[in-house]
Order: C-alpha cells, then structure tokens, then sequence
C-alpha cells in the first residue's frame, strides 16, 4: 500500500479581528520546546505563515485524524502567544505580508520583487510514495490532466487584498507568477525529467531545485511523488479527500504504465485552460474533462475522476468514503462557498476569518 503524507499551510491571525499576524518565529520557537511536535512545524517564506508536515500514513483515516491533531496543535502553539490559525489560501482581509529572514527567501526577494510582495498564499502538498523515479516520472505524465479537478475539489481563495475575486481559487492564480509553476509536458522518462530540472537551474532563473514548481514533481528529499495544485483546505476532511484522490490518482497511472498504456497527450496549453477553469469555477460551474478537454458539469467532471480511479480506490478500501466526500462537497460547496456564505451572513471579511478558524479546527 503507498504511504501518503500531507503538508499544510496555516495563515497566523488575530482571534478576534481576523488580521494575519507575523509571529511565525514566535510559533515555532513554543513548539520546538514541545517533544511531541518534534520536526511538525516549520517555517515558510512568510511569517504570517506555518507550515506542518504529517507523517506518511498507509491508511487514510490516520491520515484525517494526524491532520486534525497537527491543526489543533498548530492552534494551541499560537494561542501561546495571542494568536491562533486558519485553514484560507489567501487573507480575506488586506495584509502586507514580511518575508522571513534568511539567505534563501532574501535572494527570492531580490530576484522577484514586488512577485514576492504579493504571494502570500496557502496550499496542500500531498506527497504519495513511489518505488522508483522511472515509475515517479510515468506517474506524473499521467496524472496531469486530472489534477485540475483536485484544483476545483480543494478551491479555499475567493478573497484577495479585501475584495471578492470572482474567482474560487485565486491562489492558484496568484502562484502562476512564479516561473517555474505550472503544469509540465510529458516527459518520458526519469533521465528527461532530471535534464530538464538541471536546465532549470543552470538558467539562474530558479536558485535550486527545491524552486521546481511544476504542479506534480518528483520530491527531493523522499521517494515521492508530490502533488502541489490543491488550495490548503477550509476543512480537514476536505484534505483527506485531497490525499486520498492524489493516491488514487498515483496508484492508477502507475498500473497504466506497468499496463503499456500511454499517457493522454495533452498540450500544456490545455492543462492551463483547465487549471483556469477550475480556479474560476471550483465546483459552483462547469470544468474541463481531463480527457476531452471540454465543458462539463463539476459533478460530471468529479464522477469522472472517482471512475478513473475507481479500482485504485476500490482496493484500498477508500472507495465509498471518497463518493461520500464529493458528494457533501458539491451539495454543501467548497472552502470558497463557505467563505462567500460567511460574507453574505455577516457582511464583514472580518467574520469570514474567525468563522473559518472554527472550522479549521473543527
């Protein structure tokens, strides 16, 4: 059975007013005096943020529950200090955000500029282990038509600076801006892949390969395939559900390959119509299907997804829990919808984030 571990991006706010709030040093230096959060939480490019890393899980209902406990850990950290955390992909109230120190996030600062001012974004990681990087690289051929759907399932960003997007996953928008973002061609095999990753880097564009921001890559430091496409999720269920798709998802493109079946040859160009798409919609409109890269309804669309993987899902026992997600999700709407639903109710962006830290921690 292929572990799955998830990392989660976490904004730092006010409890009371909503505001993000800087204090990531200070998080973190409460939790590493805990032996309990040992290597958990970490730092990220800003200090309105933390990050928590899960262990590799087999089973996906330890994986829900470590994502439960490292939220709430992540909750009693920052309450330590006066603040507390919530599960948005962007602030819905205006913020500008401060990079933290070091080496590596001033260089980003100097060679991006105003690129780095302006991302202060939140996602989901999932990372799915694989056997080798031959069969990482046939997985990620395979599964780039479909990550798009994951995009539309986890969409948590319909606020930016103050103001509603229009948008339901304005992150991933936002996380365009990086140049080494996006969806990837086929490779074709894991002496390409690697190539192309040496090219990136040697430009000087990018100062490592830590800073591949392909949609899918290859993980640096585990024998994983890491899938980054999914907005941080308002609900830890919804994260589950995350994982447990992306799972899915690496579990089937590695029987096609082990089949002979070729990956769908899909223009990058087409993916990003699709990743567009999902970020507009999420699951309130129409997707592109990943195999005919036309409109379909977000349910049509999800049913297809949970069909593709179906034998995957079925054989790890997660089938009928993943069904019942999808379905609770395109009835009671994405992070995106709640937020919006927030606003309507209370007509104050300062209500959508202390609802939604409720339920971050739900």
């Amino acid at each position: 059975m292929r572990t799955v571990g998830v990392e989660e991006e976490l904004l730092l706010v006010h409890p009371e007013t909503g505001e993000p709030k800087a204090l990531s040093a200070a998080v973190l230096a409460r939790a590493a005096r805990d032996d309990t959060c040992e290597g958990v939480f970490e730092k990220e490019l800003y200090n309105q943020m933390l990050e928590f890393n899960t262990h590799p899980q087999a089973d996906m209902a330890d994986l829900g529950a470590e994502i439960v406990r490292c939220r709430r850990e992540a909750a009693r950290h920052a309450g330590g200090i006066g603040c507390t955390v919530a599960a948005l992909a962007t602030s819905p109230l205006p913020v500008s955000p401060t990079v933290t120190r070091g080496s590596r996030y001033q260089w980003m600062e100097e060679q991006y500029g105003i690129a780095v001012q302006q991302q202060l974004v939140l996602g989901c990681h999932v990372h799915v282990s694989v056997d080798s990087d031959e069969e990482g690289v046939a997985v990620l051929d395979r599964i780039r038509p479909w990550l798009s759907v994951i995009s539309a399932l986890s969409a948590n960003s319909p606020f930016w600076q103050g103001r509603d997007t229009r948008y339901n996953s304005y992150r991933s928008r936002v996380w365009q801006r990086w140049p080494s973002a996006g969806p990837t061609e086929v490779f074709g095999s894991a002496e390409r892949y690697h190539g192309r990753v040496a090219d990136m880097v040697a430009s000087g564009v990018i100062l490592d390969e830590g800073m591949i921001y392909f949609d899918a890559r290859l993980s640096r430091q585990y024998p994983t395939v890491e899938v980054r496409v999914a907005d941080v999720c308002l609900h830890a269920a919804t994260a589950a559900l995350v994982a447990t798709l992306t799972r899915g998802l690496v579990e089937t493109a590695a029987r096609e390959w082990w089949d002979g079946h070729p990956p769908l040859n899909h223009s990058v160009s087409l993916l990003r119509l699709a990743a567009w798409q999902a970020a507009r919609s999420g699951l309130a409109d129409e997707l592109l299907h990943p195999v005919t890269m036309r409109r379909q309804s977000a349910e049509s669309v999800v049913g297809a997804l949970l069909e593709h993987i179906g034998g995957a899902l079925a054989d790890s026992g997660d089938l009928e829990r993943a069904r019942e997600t999808c379905v609770r999700l395109l009835k009671g709407g994405t992070g995106a919808q709640v937020q919006r639903e927030l606003l309507a109710r209370n007509r104050n962006l300062r209500e959508v984030v202390t609802g939604c830290v409720r339920h971050t921690q739900a």
